[in-house]
């Protein structure tokens, strides 16, 4: 038995489960001793039917696909929720088409709802801001008809680990795991004093000015880029017809397609070598290959980098998965160090590109690309440019691929870059610093605010207040508007 976790039910718990579950993961030992915390302070949990809330989903709505990315209303899928709502890369629909009668079980939620996965990357949670609609994958609460310090409450303690295991225990464990409404309606609520909501609540307040600040940090380092390259109220030619010779396309790139001959994209090269000495990614680097895909190993000591840690601004450093250390030796050719440049490949988000800033080994899997630059380049600064849109109209020129986009090695050695003023990159380096920096902190409030939520239920108010009180003097983070 050594090495082995054991837990011992009675076999008459297991009957009053509306499950009916008798597997070992349902009665882990950490999800007992939640169960034991909750009972232990069951006069602060309710349910969603106390706070009169009801627990929905949208119909699935495979005709509503010919709309994406031609309205106003944001479309919410899974990837688009992980704590915070991806609003500037979700996909939109028209107003007109969502709020139709053909989809009237289309559900559209307001600021003050939350949403939760069900379906892929299961329990994820989400605050709505403004009017959106959602997709079957995600179980929405109408919480906007509580009062803001109680919806903003709920939405910390849904994000707190005793939210997720809860969750997480409840889901139906088939081929993919998923949540049930039915299931999900069971949930604990955790509902302290009010004096303890507020101070939490103002916590993460605190950390999402934080976070909206860091947008605007990185809002101006764009500017300046598209100021520079006189591009800033750049609009893309919509025109259908671009007449080339022979010689100015097949010939020179063995692209017959129409779509890479579009005049918005003359239109951006005729900028770029108007306003900067350029160069080709080719001419600039050392290295340009995909990594490789990964074995995978739980617990292991050599983090992984999959496209899926290619976030619109950042990388996920905190989520990477794991491998073991001998792949360092075995997958020469997927190493990344620190300065390498990283793209994501094929699907939803290719042509994302962020750099690797940490000395950590890691390993790229093989839907991310890797570059590495010849001395005197910024990669920062380069990375920056590929992922903005001088980048992603460059991704959507030279990609290929019908039923999915893909983004090759030799097409990334054709992206143009723009060589500005050093000391304009050194501005840009700037500004990107300072939103990373305010980034860093809201995440840090975040946490603190989840974790206070955790104490007060494992331990008691006035240990979390605490907690909270020590951590933000110990921080000194500054919170200007």
């Amino acid at each position: 038995m050594e090495g082995l976790e054991v837990s011992i039910v009675n076999f008459k718990e297991v009957l009053d489960l509306e499950t009916l579950r008798f597997d070992s993961d349902y009665f882990q030992k950490k999800y007992l001793q939640i169960d034991k915390e909750i009972e232990e302070k069951a006069e602060y949990f309710k349910t969603f039917s106390d706070f009169e809330l009801s627990v929905d989903a949208s119909a699935f709505y495979p005709s509503l696909e010919p709309y994406y990315g031609s309205g106003n209303i944001p479309f919410l899928r899974v990837k688009d929720v992980d704590t915070h709502i991806d609003y500037e890369c979700c996909i939109r629909i028209p107003e007109e088409i969502a709020k139709s009668k053909s989809f009237k079980t289309l559900q559209i939620i307001t600021s003050g709802d939350i949403v939760i996965t069900k379906g892929g990357s299961i329990a994820r949670v989400g605050l709505i801001e403004k009017e959106t609609a959602v997709t079957r994958d995600l179980i929405f609460l109408n919480s906007s008809i509580l009062p803001e310090q109680d919806y903003k409450f709920l939405f910390l303690y849904l994000l707190s680990s005793i939210s997720y295991n809860q969750l997480i225990r409840s889901s139906s464990m088939t081929a993919q795991p998923h949540l049930t409404i039915t299931l999900v309606r069971n949930l604990k609520l955790f509902s302290p004093s009010s004096d303890f909501k507020k101070l939490v609540v103002q916590t993460y307040e605190n950390s999402k000015l934080l976070l909206d600040n860091s947008k605007k940090q990185y809002k101006k380092a764009e500017n300046l880029l598209l100021e520079t390259l006189g591009l800033k109220d750049f609009e893309p030619s919509k025109e259908t017809v671009n007449i080339k010779n022979f010689k100015e396309s097949f010939f020179s790139s063995g692209r017959l397609d129409a779509e890479y001959y579009q005049k918005k994209y003359d239109d951006l090269e005729v900028k770029i070598k108007q306003n900067s000495n350029f160069k080709l990614i080719s001419q600039i680097r050392t290295e340009n290959f995909r990594g490789l895909q990964p074995v995978y190993v739980e617990n292991g000591n050599l983090d992984v980098i999959n496209s899926k840690h290619i976030l619109d601004k950042t990388l996920d450093y905190g989520n990477f998965e794991k491998t073991s250390l001998d792949y360092w030796v075995k997958q020469k050719k997927a190493r990344v160090f620190k300065e390498d440049i990283l793209t994501y490949t094929t699907g939803a988000n290719i042509g994302r590109t962020q750099v690797y800033n940490i000395e950590n080994k890691a390993l790229a899997s093989n839907h991310v690309n890797i570059v590495r630059l010849k001395d005197g380049y910024n990669a920062n600064y380069i990375g920056f440019v590929m992922n903005s849109q001088i980048g992603r109209m460059q991704t959507e020129q030279l990609s290929a691929g019908s039923a999915q986009a893909e983004l090759y090695p030799k097409d990334i050695d054709n992206f143009l870059i723009p060589i500005i003023d050093e000391t304009k990159q050194v501005e840009i380096m700037k500004f990107l610093y300072e939103s990373d920096v305010l980034k860093k902190q809201s995440e840090q409030l975040l946490d603190l605010a989840k974790t206070a939520v955790e104490k007060s239920i494992e331990e008691n108010e006035d240990i979390a207040i605490n907690y909270i009180n020590k951590k933000l003097t110990e921080l000194k983070i500054n919170i200007e508007d």
